[in-house]
C-alpha cells in the first residue's frame, strides 16, 4: 500500500511546506477579524478561548473560528446555519486529532479493502470508486462529539468548541455494504476498522484509527463519500474521500481514507478502547457499539441526541421593535430518528409554543424551523426545546461526562425589546 509520504501531491493545489510534504506547517492563514470582535461567542466559553478566538480563513476556506493551529481545529459561525439548511463547503468546520495531514494526490491514492474476514480483498483507485459502484447521496448532519463541550460547567479538557463544530450537507459516494460485498466480507465479521492518510508528528501518539460494528457498517445509509454539496470533498473535509456514518457522531467519519480492513474480532485500537468513551445508562442511546463495551463502566459514544440551535436572533443583537412581529429561528436534528416538533418558550420556560418546522431534507438532516411573536417592550429570555419522533426530548440540565460529550441543553438567547 501506498504511504502517506507517497501520495503527496508535492506542490500542486496548496504552498507546502518543503521537506515536510503536508499542509499543517503552513505559514499563518489570512487572519479576517481580532478577538471577540463580531464573533458573537457563547458567554459559557472559558475567558481564555473568548480572549484568544480570532476568525481566519485557512486555505480555500472562508474565515472561520480558530480554537487551534496545529493541528487545526476551526468551527464554523453561528450566522452561517441561518442562512441555508446546508451547510457550505468553505464554512465547513475542521477537526482534526493529528497534525500530519497530508495533500492527497487524487491520481496516486488507493482505498484497500481487506482484513481476517474478507475472502476477497481488493484496492480501489478514486475512479474505480466512482464507476464501479453504485452512486447513492444522503443529506446527513456531521457533528464533531464534543460540540458545545466549552459550554460545560464546570469546563472539561479538549477542544473548547462552541456551538459551530457541526454542519450539514448533501453527501455523495459509494455504499460501504457494497464496498464490503465486493471484497466477500461475510458471517465471520464482528467489526470493520479505517484508517487514513493523517497521522501523528510523534511515533509515540496513537494513530487515528476507528472501527464499526458491522451491522451499521452494512446499513445502506453509511457511505464513503468523494463529493460534498455537489463538489469534490474540500482538503480539510477528507479529500479524496471520507467515512459517512449519517445519525452518529463525526469520531466515526474518518477523512482521508485508505484503508478498511473487515475483522473477526473486535478492533483493539486508543481511539474506540480509551477515547471517545461515555457513561454507561445516562444517555438515552438506541445504538450501542457493544463488541466494544470492555467494562461496565462505559460504551463508546455513537448517535446523536436531539438537539437544537437558535440562529436568530443572538444575544447581544440589536434591540428589536416593542409591537413589531419577531422572528427567532434556527435548526434542529437528532441520530436520525426525525424531528417531531420544537417548541418555543419566550419567557424562560413558563409557556411554551410549536414552532412552523421548515424543509424535510432526510431524516439525518437539519430540520429548519422559525417562531413569530409580537413582544411588548422589555428583556425576554428565549428557548427552544426539540423531541424526535422517538419521544427523546432536549435536556433543561446538562448531563456531565468527564469528555465534553452530549451537550443538548435547550438553548436558550436573551433579547431586548424596545
Amino acid at each position: 500500500m501506498l504511504n502517506r509520504r507517497q501520495i503527496l501531491r508535492g506542490a500542486g493545489g496548496g504552498a507546502l511546506l518543503a521537506g515536510t510534504g503536508t499542509l499543517a506547517g503552513l505559514l499563518p492563514p489570512r487572519l479576517a477579524g481580532a478577538a471577540t470582535g463580531g464573533l458573537d461567542l457563547p458567554a459559557a466559553l472559558p475567558e481564555g478561548t473568548r480572549e484568544e478566538a480570532v476568525l481566519e480563513a485557512l486555505p480555500g476556506k472562508a474565515p472561520l473560528i480558530k480554537l487551534s493551529y496545529r493541528p487545526p481545529n476551526y468551527e464554523t459561525p453561528v450566522s452561517y446555519f441561518d442562512r441555508s439548511v446546508f451547510t457550505p463547503n468553505e464554512a465547513f468546520f475542521v477537526r482534526y486529532h493529528l497534525a500530519d495531514i497530508p495533500e492527497v494526490d487524487a491520481k496516486a491514492w488507493t482505498l484497500k479493502i481487506g482484513g481476517a474476514a474478507a475472502t476477497a480483498p481488493l484496492e480501489l483507485t478514486l475512479d474505480r470508486l466512482k464507476q464501479e459502484f453504485e452512486p447513492v447521496e444522503v443529506a446527513a448532519v456531521c457533528m464533531c462529539s464534543g460540540n458545545r463541550r466549552g459550554l460545560f460547567q464546570p469546563h472539561v479538557p479538549g477542544v473548547q468548541w462552541g456551538n459551530g463544530a457541526i454542519g450539514n450537507a448533501r453527501w455523495k459516494g459509494a455504499r460501504l455494504r457494497d464496498i464490503l460485498n465486493k471484497a466477500g466480507v461475510g458471517k465471520g465479521a464482528v467489526e470493520v476498522a479505517l484508517n487514513a492518510a493523517d497521522g501523528p508528528v510523534l511515533d509515540k501518539t496513537p494513530d487515528f484509527a476507528k472501527s464499526l460494528p458491522v451491522w451499521k457498517a452494512l446499513d445502506e445509509t453509511v457511505i464513503v463519500a468523494y463529493e460534498m454539496n455537489g463538489a469534490p470533498l474540500p482538503h480539510w473535509n477528507g479529500f479524496p474521500a471520507r467515512l459517512i456514518v449519517p445519525g452518529w457522531t463525526a469520531t466515526y467519519w474518518v477523512k482521508h481514507l485508505t484503508a478498511i480492513d473487515a475483522l473477526d474480532r473486535p478492533f483493539d485500537g486508543f481511539w474506540m478502547k480509551s477515547a471517545y468513551r461515555i457513561p454507561q445508562g445516562k444517555f438515552p442511546i438506541v445504538q450501542r457499539f457493544t463488541s466494544q463495551e470492555y467494562d461496565a463502566a462505559t460504551t463508546p459514544i455513537t448517535e446523536m441526541v436531539v438537539n437544537s440551535m437558535i440562529t436568530a436572533p443572538s444575544t447581544g443583537a440589536a434591540k428589536l421593535p416593542a409591537g413589531q412581529p419577531a422572528e427567532v429561528r434556527g435548526v434542529a436534528w437528532d441520530g436520525g430518528y426525525g424531528i417531531r416538533t420544537v417548541e418555543v418558550s419566550a419567557d424562560g420556560g413558563k409557556s411554551w409554543k410549536d414552532a412552523a418546522l421548515g424543509q424535510d431534507s432526510g431524516r439525518f438532516s437539519f430540520r429548519p424551523w422559525s417562531f413569530r411573536f409580537t413582544p411588548k417592550a422589555g428583556r425576554y429570555e428565549v428557548i427552544a426545546r426539540a423531541t424526535n419522533r422517538i419521544g427523546q426530548t432536549q435536556t433543561a440540565e446538562l448531563i456531565l461526562n468527564p469528555a465534553g460529550y452530549h451537550n443538548n441543553v435547550m438553548p436558550r438567547v436573551t433579547v431586548t425589546v424596545a
